[in-house]
């Protein structure tokens, strides 16, 4: 390959990293969304502390296979599970399961050891990107993304846009409170959606509702160990016609169906997608939650959105991060 045809545009390729407590996938993604080549590694591979390094060996591993392709990479997005003030170029104390993230401004250390483009933003924003450059919100003017999975994360586009909020808060939706008389949640709240909807918390009201009851066939499911209770056990169960598992996906699927009214009624989408770890188990429910979500939205509203319920795809969150580069490129956004 010739230089010009190295720099040509069908040679540019897109870093995009997705951090996760558990794993960090990196790929090489064309334009069009393509996922030429990835990388997985542990995300605490190395011990506690240390996915900046992770994320930083990732970036340049995949570099390198860019050059062995004769690519050129044109800039790295970076996904992260927290919150992020993209302004002020710094992700917040809400990192939970990467808590030495927090307070780093992981696009400039990341830019300056890579010489490359950088920006990072949260992990679902980037999931939203990546559905309205490339997926089922492609074509949209506004979308949202729901992502239940262990937490509950969302993202915003409207009239082409990322909603981030002043600080970085836009779109946090898992933490709408749904239930005034609610019990406390992990964010400080009471009531709010993740504790109903995600799968931790589908997984702490199973758990409450067999406490004290030994012969509850949900807990014999999970071994007579209520730690074993896990959301997608507690979905199983429900199908099966156990009454204490049905009543707690019973209330998941309200949840949804509120929620999912609520972002109807007040922002008016063209698109609604959910996916994430939890969204398999509500793409078999999809008529309870679309039910739901008629008994709480305009009816001419909810008709004129598609709601689409998908299981996630970690390629796509990979995606999303690529995508974070497209859109910041395209709008001239200020780089690391």
């Amino acid at each position: 390959m010739t230089a010009a045809g190295r720099h040509a545009g069908a040679a540019a390729v897109l870093l995009g990293v997705d951090v996760g407590g558990t794993t960090t996938a990196a790929g090489l993604v064309t334009p069009a969304g393509e996922v030429l080549d990835d990388e997985s590694r542990p995300t605490h591979g190395r011990g506690p502390g240390t996915a900046i390094e992770l994320i930083a060996d990732l970036v340049e591993s995949l570099r390198r296979r860019a050059r062995d392709r004769g690519l050129e990479v044109r800039g790295v997005g970076v996904g992260v599970p927290a919150i992020v003030d993209t302004a002020a170029g710094r992700i917040g104390d809400e990192a939970l399961n990467v808590p030495e993230l927090a307070g780093q401004p992981l696009a400039a250390l990341l830019a300056r050891r890579a010489g490359l483009p950088t920006w990072v933003d949260n992990d679902v924003n980037a999931l939203a990107l990546a559905e309205h450059f490339f997926g089922r919100g492609r074509g949209a003017r506004s979308l949202v993304v729901l992502a239940p999975g262990t937490g509950f994360g969302s993202g915003i586009v409207l009239d082409g846009r990322l909603v981030r909020g002043a600080v970085g808060f836009g779109g946090e939706f898992g933490h709408t409170p749904i239930d005034f008389d609610g019990p406390p949640c992990w964010c400080g709240g009471r009531g709010c959606l993740a504790l109903y909807a995600s799968g931790r918390g589908v997984a702490e009201r199973a758990r409450d509702r067999v406490a004290g009851h030994a012969d509850a066939p949900l807990l014999r499911l999970a071994g007579g160990d209520p730690m074993a209770i896990a959301a997608p056990l507690v979905f199983e169960a429900a199908a099966a016609g156990d009454p204490a598992a049905a009543a707690v996906v019973d209330d998941a699927c309200r949840a949804m169906g509120a929620i999912i009214g609520v972002i109807v009624n007040g922002l008016n989408p063209e698109v609604v997608v959910v996916t994430g770890g939890v969204a398999g188990a509500y793409a078999a429910l999809e008529k309870k939650v679309l039910a739901a979500a008629a008994e709480y939205a305009f009816n001419r509203a909810l008709a004129a959105t598609a709601v689409r319920i998908v299981p996630g795809d970690k390629r796509l969150t990979m995606r999303g991060a690529a995508a974070l580069v497209l859109y910041e490129t395209a709008r001239g956004g200020e780089r690391a």
